[in-house]
């Protein structure tokens, strides 16, 4: 990611704010700064050496007056089956490919899928964890509860007569999956050209059990919140898709459902 960076905490702040109370954000546009973290690829598993046995040839000289060998029957021993290590994955085909877990090995999904309508009050009533997540310098958040795994993305196949920011179709284990670019999905309005040379998607987040996912940047961490860490938002407005704003780590949380629900239908970010 190179030029998606908010300049300040006080213009991102302000920007999250209009977009929980539906007020414009008029502030001129800031000068963007690089805030791309690179993540170490994991090198891969160099293959075990082949040993290769070559039996040696035996001269056997004739024996005259042998009597009749016995016949010692050796004991079988059983030699345990090289098994190659399975995927990481969780209930539910929620899956973590595997050098993303080696990323965040923290990352443990729950084995329930929370994506009810009441599935926003369920956060409200105690602690809980979320994935936070980079895209064209703009932080979001998905909570675990509603997250259907993360996968590395890889090139979608794009479809006619569709949106313009669904980019394709990505094939993963023979699934089809929906993908969304998010930077022109969340903010339309913000962008541009230059905005979409500098993004550089790596990986797509899936949302609850349904077959959207979102284009993500950078993977930073999770983080266990309390009801009192966000800015819930109190009224649906335009946006149904943000539940409110994490204070300290000033970034927008995401609904979902609500998003799953707007995306079924369509519609952009701003729109009902």
């Amino acid at each position: 990611m190179n030029n998606g960076s908010f300049a300040n905490e006080d213009v991102m702040e302000e920007y999250l704010s209009a977009l929980l109370t539906d007020e414009p954000f008029v502030k001129d546009q800031v000068q963007r700064e690089s805030v791309a973290r690179l993540l170490e690829k994991v090198e891969p598993k160099a293959p075990e050496p082949v040993v290769e046995i070559i039996a040696e040839e035996v001269m056997v000289e004739e024996v005259v007056d042998v009597p009749p060998a016995v016949e010692v029957k050796a004991p079988r021993v059983k030699i345990p089956e090289e098994k190659t290590p399975e995927p990481v994955s969780t209930p539910a085909s929620r899956t973590i490919s595997a050098p993303i877990a080696e990323i965040l090995p923290e990352l443990e999904l729950p084995e329930k899928v929370e994506t009810s309508i009441d599935s926003l009050e369920i956060l409200k009533g105690g602690r809980f964890q979320a994935l936070f997540f980079e895209v064209a310098g703009l932080t979001l958040a998905v909570p675990l509860i509603q997250l259907g795994g993360i996968h590395n993305l890889e090139e979608p196949s794009p479809l006619f007569g569709k949106p313009s920011w669904f980019m394709g179709i990505m094939l993963h284990r023979e699934e089809k999956l929906n993908t969304v670019d998010t930077a022109k999905w969340v903010m339309p309005e913000k962008y541009n050209e230059k905005l979409a040379e500098s993004l550089n998607y790596q990986y797509l987040i899936m949302l609850g059990e349904s077959r959207w996912g979102l284009t993500c940047e950078t993977l930073i961490n999770t983080v266990t919140l309390s009801p009192d860490d966000v800015k819930w938002r109190e009224e649906r407005g335009k946006r149904p898709w943000l539940a409110g704003m994490v204070k300290e780590k000033m970034c927008a949380l995401l609904d979902i459902t609500q998003l799953i629900d707007m995306l079924d239908k369509g519609l952009t970010s701003n729109e009902q």
